[in-house]
Parts: structure tokens; C-alpha cells; sequence
């Protein structure tokens, strides 16, 4: 094990659930996340009876679960008619995810807005106030990932919650892609709050048709080396989880990233 544990999105793999499992192992990962937003890993599918066996069926295979992700889509909690299903929702795969030894939940909250009077910056708080409260009374946390706004703008969103129990996934190449920040400035603003992150790569593209691409790690515009280093030196020890959204081969990318990021962190 290195200095940080190396995970996998299982989704990224397009196969069933078991065969992905099997695919982290045989890359040598030490945990994985998986989606449990709807189908058969959704929390109304998912009894007591196959939580327990699942939980089983890793630890046969020397893994654990890094987080579950639990993003329910749409525009987050930034609509508060959508909000009380959306939270409910949200609570109940928590209680998933502490049933699979894991904590961490992760989920997009939406773009919080700059004018804090706006009614989606209301819904936003309120929403992610009463998950904040819900997470410090189970010992748990949901995890919103980086991306739609810059970090100083999500630190400011998280610190007014005065809870925990809503924390941050950071996404490197998020911050690249979709608000042109600094990766490495993103994790000393939200020192505080990192609790897992996804290692991902990719660029913005500017006055192209498509916003952004999505890169296999290393040939995108996220500086691994300083990224690295500044989670190192904040303390961070945790799984960085590979992401791999696209590409002709995601499960030949997601093996060299894993490479990749063993090579990095032998560097540190």
C-alpha cells in the first residue's frame, strides 16, 4: 500500500458489478466506489441480506469501499420541489454506505450560486444543512465533488453549514475542465474538508464545439505531480479513485492509471 490507497469506479468498468470487482482486484486496487443511485444497487434493492453478502463478497477479494455515490442528477438540490425526495434519497444511501464499512457518500449539490439571496442558494442550504446534520449524528459524510465552481466559492458554501457531515470529493480534473482552477490552490482552500477524491484528467477546450475533454491520467492539464504533493502535505491519506468516463478502452485506461499513480506516489 501506498501513500494513498488507489480505487476505482466500477461503473467505469461497463460490466456487471461482481466482474468489476474482480477487474479492481486484478489491478491492484485497494477499494473501489460504485453508484447506488437506482437498479440493482440502489438502497430500496439492496435488503439487509445483500448488503451483508456483497460486504462479504468483497472482503473475499481483499477489498473495501472507498465511497458510494450517491448523485441523484438533475440540477442537485438547487430546486427545492425536487428537494424532500432528494434528501430522503440521499439519507437512505448513507445508511448504505455505512452498512458496506464505508462513510462517504459522494453527490453533486448543484452550482452554488455568488448571490447568497438567490432562492437556489436558499434550497442549496437548506438541503445540504439538514444532510450536514444528518451525516454528524451517524458519523458519516456526504461528499460533494468540485467542479462547478470555483473552490473558494464551495469553502465559503461549506463553512456557513457550521456541520461536518457535508464535506468535499475533490476532482482535479473537474476544476480543470468546467471552472478553469487551480487544482493545487482547490486543495489548501478545502484542506478542511477533504474526505476522498477521484483521480481523473482532462482540458478545457477553448472556443471548440465541446466544453471540455476528458483525458486518461496524464495527458490532460492537472498538474499530478504539485496535486499530489499538496494532498501529501495537508495530511491527506486516502483513496484517490479513478475516474474514467469515456474513451474507446476505459478498462485498458483505468489500468494505467493505476500505474500512473503508483509511479507518482513512489515519487513522493
Amino acid at each position: 500500500m501506498g501513500l494513498f490507497n488507489i480505487g476505482v469506479i466500477l461503473d467505469s468498468f461497463n460490466t456487471d458489478i461482481r466482474t468489476a470487482v474482480l477487474k479492481a482486484k486484478d489491478i491492484g486496487a485497494d477499494g473501489f466506489q460504485v453508484y447506488t443511485t437506482y437498479g440493482a444497487m440502489s438502497p430500496e434493492e439492496m435488503t439487509a441480506e445483500k448488503r451483508r453478502e456483497f460486504l462479504d463478497y468483497i472482503k473475499s477479494n481483499g477489498l473495501v469501499v472507498s465511497a458510494l455515490c450517491g448523485d441523484l442528477g438533475g440540477h442537485g438540490f438547487m430546486l427545492p420541489e425536487e428537494n424532500k425526495w432528494k434528501v430522503e434519497k440521499s439519507k437512505r444511501i448513507l445508511d448504505m454506505a455505512k452498512d458496506l464499512e464505508t462513510n462517504i457518500v459522494t453527490t453533486h449539490i448543484g452550482v452554488i450560486p455568488t448571490d447568497k439571496n438567490a432562492p437556489e442558494y436558499e434550497a442549496m442550504w437548506k438541503a445540504c444543512k439538514e444532510l450536514a446534520d444528518y451525516g454528524d449524528s451517524i458519523d458519516a459524510y456526504f461528499a460533494v465533488e468540485t467542479g462547478p465552481e470555483p473552490a473558494t466559492v464551495l469553502r465559503e458554501f461549506l463553512d456557513s453549514l457550521g456541520a461536518k457531515g457535508v464535506r468535499v470529493n475533490l476532482d482535479p480534473a473537474n476544476l480543470v475542465m468546467c471552472s478553469d482552477d487551480d487544482p493545487v490552490k482547490a486543495v489548501y482552500e478545502l484542506r478542511d474538508y477533504i474526505v476522498h477524491t477521484h483521480a481523473k484528467d482532462g482540458r478545457m477546450l477553448h472556443g471548440e464545439e465541446a466544453p471540455y475533454i476528458e483525458l486518461p491520467l496524464g495527458q490532460g492539464d492537472v498538474p499530478f505531480d504539485a496535486y499530489l504533493a499538496a494532498l501529501k502535505d495537508i495530511g491527506y491519506r486516502g483513496f484517490l479513485t479513478i475516474e474514467r468516463e469515456c474513451g474507446d478502452d476505459p478498462a485498458k485506461d483505468i489500468s494505467m492509471a493505476a500505474d500512473f499513480l503508483r509511479e507518482k506516489m513512489a515519487r513522493l
